[in-house]
C-alpha cells in the first residue's frame, strides 16, 4: 500500500510543464508518480521520456492512445497520426524509446491508503480512446465499468484534458486534467491522491516555456503549437462540443465511443 500518489496525465511532450510539476513539494514527497498516458506526443518527446526515466521505480507508466499511435507510425502500421505534431514526435524518438512505449501497460492497479484499490488508465479501463465526461449519464458509466472487479473502488483516467472528480457506478472517478495541453484553463494540471483527492494546478511561465520548446523541438510549427496549447486556447465549451458526439454509446456506429486524438 502507498500513502501518496501524484498523477500526471496528458503531458504531450511538454518538458517545461513536466519539470514544473515535478518541482512541486507534494510531488517530490509522493511515494509514486503515475503517468496516465499521452506522455510523448508533443514538441519535446525525447526530453520528456528521458526526464521520467531518470526517476526510476518511483514512476508508473501507462500508455495512452497518442503513445500507441507514435509506435504504430514508427513501425509502419499507420501512415498518419490524427494530431499534426505526431509525425514529428514519432520521428524524433530513439529506437529504444519506441520499444519502451510499445511495451507499456494500458492500466495499473495500486492500493492507496484512504482510497482502497485504485485503477489507473488513460481513457477508460476498456479502451484507450473511449470518451466519458463529468456529465456522462450513469448508465454509460455502468457500461464503461462493467468488466471491473468489485474490489476497484477508484478509477483514475485522463484523455479529455479537463480535470474533475465524480461518483459513478459506485466508484470515485478522478481525471487530473492535462499537464501539457490543458483545455479550459492554462497551467499544468495534475492530481494528488492519499487520504483524499486533490486536483492541483501548477502555474507555468508560458513565454519562457515557449522559448524552451522552440529551442529544442524539431516540429516546424512549435511556436504556434505552444501558444495554442500552453495558453489553453481550446476552451471548455469547445472541448465539450468536440467530445459530445463521442461521449454516448452508439452501437450502430462504434460501441466504444472513440475519438481520434
Amino acid at each position: 500500500m502507498v500513502h501518496r500518489v501524484a498523477v500526471l496525465s496528458d503531458i504531450h511532450g511538454v518538458l517545461p510543464a513536466a519539470e514544473a510539476v515535478l518541482a512541486e513539494a507534494d510531488v517530490v514527497a509522493a511515494d509514486l508518480i503515475v503517468l496516465t498516458g499521452d506522455i510523448a506526443c508533443g514538441p519535446q518527446p525525447t526530453h520528456v521520456l528521458d526526464l521520467f526515466a531518470g526517476l526510476g521505480d518511483r514512476v508508473v507508466w501507462i500508455r495512452g492512445n497518442a503513445d500507441r499511435e507514435l509506435v504504430e507510425y514508427r513501425r509502419g502500421m499507420r501512415t498518419s497520426i490524427p494530431d499534426p505534431i505526431g509525425p514529428s514526435a514519432a520521428d524524433s524518438l530513439r529506437a529504444e524509446q519506441v520499444d519502451f512505449l510499445a511495451g507499456l501497460p494500458t492500466s495499473h492497479t495500486v492500493e492507496v491508503d484512504g482510497l482502497g484499490e485504485v485503477l489507473f488508465c488513460h481513457a477508460t479501463p476498456r479502451d484507450d480512446e473511449e470518451v466519458v465526461l463529468v456529465d456522462s449519464p450513469a448508465e454509460r458509466w455502468e457500461r464503461v465499468f462493467s468488466g471491473l472487479p468489485s474490489t476497484v473502488t477508484t478509477v483514475v483516467c485522463g484523455h479529455t484534458h479537463m480535470p474533475y472528480t465524480r461518483l459513478a457506478a459506485g466508484r470515485l472517478v478522478v481525471n487530473p486534467g492535462s499537464v501539457g495541453m490543458p483545455y479550459g484553463r492554462a497551467g499544468a494540471h495534475w492530481a494528488l491522491l492519499g487520504s483524499g483527492v486533490q486536483l492541483r494546478r501548477t502555474p507555468l511561465d508560458v513565454e519562457s516555456a515557449t522559448q524552451d520548446i522552440v529551442a529544442r523541438s524539431t516540429f516546424v510549427q512549435a511556436a504556434e503549437w505552444a501558444d495554442h496549447c500552453l495558453n489553453a486556447r481550446t476552451g471548455e465549451a469547445e472541448a465539450f462540443a468536440l467530445f459530445a458526439g463521442s461521449s454516448a454509446d452508439d452501437p450502430a456506429h462504434d460501441p466504444t465511443g472513440r475519438v481520434e486524438g
